[in-house]
């Protein structure tokens, strides 16, 4: 749902409908697998520096824009220049990392990157689109966001504008072909049998239904599992489906004194062995999400299936819980401070002790205000009842919800983490003790063996360390329990069943769902 507003990769990723657009018509240096690897596009490879600072990508010699001009890294310096520039119109956190970088060009077709320290995920950063600099060179980069291009838009990718639609003085939708240029190239030489897209746009979902029933249209673009059921009652529909790129997880507060038990790990265990998550997960949310064990997805190639949560066992859960101490954790006692009066006698005050903590067995799970997740919260707070405690629901609005999470004012809560648009399992500011107060580990998890393995995974530039660092991380996540994950969002794409050739494997954002467009075709099923 939405509207087109800006065919510009620079200022695409907050609107899905331009981002769904600008990913066929436009390629970066780099783009992802269906593992979620990042591999070369515009670039044919690159070279890290051992201290993890200087990526050198060389570029392809054989590639056109699609109004014929020559790709070089003039295109790369003028994009990563826009991004830059503190009159940077578009997304400020796009800015605020791109002036971290350095970028120096070494030939027509050579660029060295320079970062302020080592970080693992750069070149999936690279998946940035490129726009050419013969078309918007001399332009002020403030009003990049205003310029025609916008809507006239050139790229490098298999599909070019053909033509765009109005509708009551509004865009309603855009035709692309396959480019010419393209298929020049050798990937572009064989497949696209699919060599026109009409993308049209509607306000509501159900308006894009009646468009599909009504012939207009032959797919409707990325729907969340809690609405794949109204589309499977419509005839003709063929439902493609694949975990979407987020994560749900009950997480605890750690920095709560009153409940400072949660910060002991067979604590955490005993809550895990008297969950049977899988059974909340599809008694709950059947259709819309599926039971999940790691917080990286189950299609990346960072995923470890051997890191297993403990079956639920309660009684195992009370064993481990036999050896928690529910004692208030010592308090510090206050310095004194020293006034002018001579020292230990007159002008000596003693700060103010704090009040004693009390601890509790009685807490509560913060969740949005949605049904279905409030259903999980309600089958766990029933198991974790048979351990004693006195465990309820706070449902709230999404606003109060999120101010309450960035606050710290929950004990639990079922959070779900989107990592749109991101590929990398780099899941630092998730879970890093140093994310508390700047990321989103909002219970202040505080895991120092954890933090550790995240960190080396982070800055460690080689794929098969990065693989043994995540691994060992997901065990551990399980075997520590810091959080419960719970499930992994479905994401569905809805297609004519005429439409062959569809294949759903790794997504990082609903665009990734036409990396296999090459190979699409339409005919009458078999």
């Amino acid at each position: 749902m939405g509207r087109i507003g800006k065919l510009n990769p620079l200022f695409s990723e907050t609107n899905p409908v331009d981002r769904d657009i600008t990913s066929l018509i436009y390629e970066g240096l780099t783009s992802i697998n269906e593992f979620g690897e990042v591999v070369p596009d515009l670039a044919t490879g690159w070279v890290v520096s051992a201290d993890g600072l200087d990526y050198i990508f060389s570029l392809r010699q054989d590639v056109l824009w699609q109004d014929g001009f020559p790709f070089t890294s003039a295109d790369v310096a003028f994009t990563i220049r826009a991004l830059r520039s503190s009159d940077f119109p578009g997304d400020a956190a796009l800015r605020d990392f791109w002036q971290t970088v350095e970028m120096q060009v070494l030939d027509d077709y050579t660029v060295r990157f320079r970062l302020v320290q080592p970080l693992a995920s750069f070149p999936e950063r690279l998946r940035q689109g490129i726009v050419p600099v013969h078309a918007l060179d001399g332009a002020p980069i403030a009003t990049l966001d205003q310029h025609p291009f916008n809507l006239s838009p050139i790229g490098t990718g298999p599909y070019q504008i053909e033509t765009l639609f109005s509708s009551s003085g509004q865009l309603s939708g855009i035709s692309l072909r396959v480019a010419p240029n393209y298929r020049l190239r050798p990937e572009g030489m064989d497949g696209y049998a699919i060599d026109r897209i009409v993308f049209r746009t509607y306000d509501t979902r159900g308006a894009a239904i009646a468009a599909y029933q009504a012939g207009e249209v032959n797919s409707v673009g990325y729907a969340s599992g809690e609405r794949a059921d109204e589309l499977r009652e419509v005839n003709g529909m063929a439902l493609h489906t694949s975990v979407a790129p987020g994560v749900g997880v009950l997480i605890y507060n750690w920095q709560r004194d009153e409940l400072a038990y949660l910060r002991d790990q067979r604590m955490r265990l005993a809550l895990a062995n008297a969950t049977d998550r899988e059974n909340a997960v599809m008694k709950s949310m059947v259709g819309r999400a599926i039971p999940a064990n790691s917080p990286i997805l189950p299609n990346s190639w960072a995923f470890n299936p051997a890191a297993l949560y403990p079956e639920p066992n309660m009684d195992e859960a009370r064993r481990l819980m036999e050896a928690v101490s529910f004692e208030p954790p010592p308090v510090e006692e206050p310095e004194s401070e020293e006034g002018e009066g001579e020292e230990g006698t007159e002008g000596e005050e003693s700060a103010e002790a704090p009040p004693p903590v009390e601890i509790r067995r009685n807490f509560r799970i913060l969740v949005i205000d949605d049904p279905e997740i409030a259903s999980i919260a309600f089958e766990i707070a029933g198991q974790w009842n048979q351990l004693g405690f006195t465990v309820e629901l706070e449902q709230v609005d999404r606003a109060t919800y999120l101010a309450r999470l960035q606050t710290g004012d929950f004990d639990t809560a079922i959070v779900e983490y989107s990592f749109t648009p991101k590929a990398d399992p780099d899941q630092f500011v998730l879970w890093h003790s140093g994310q508390a107060e700047v990321g989103q580990n909002y219970g202040g998890m505080d895991d120092g063996y954890l933090s550790n393995l995240l960190a080396q995974a982070r800055i460690d530039p080689n794929g098969l360390h990065r693989k043994q660092h995540y691994d060992a991380f997901q065990e551990a996540f399980t075997s520590r329990a810091p959080a419960l994950v719970l499930y992994y969002p479905i994401f569905v794409y809805a297609t004519d069943l005429r439409l062959q050739g569809v294949q759903l494997d790794f997504i990082s954002s609903p665009s990734d769902r036409f990396r296999t467009i090459k190979d699409w075709s339409f005919s009458d099923p078999q």
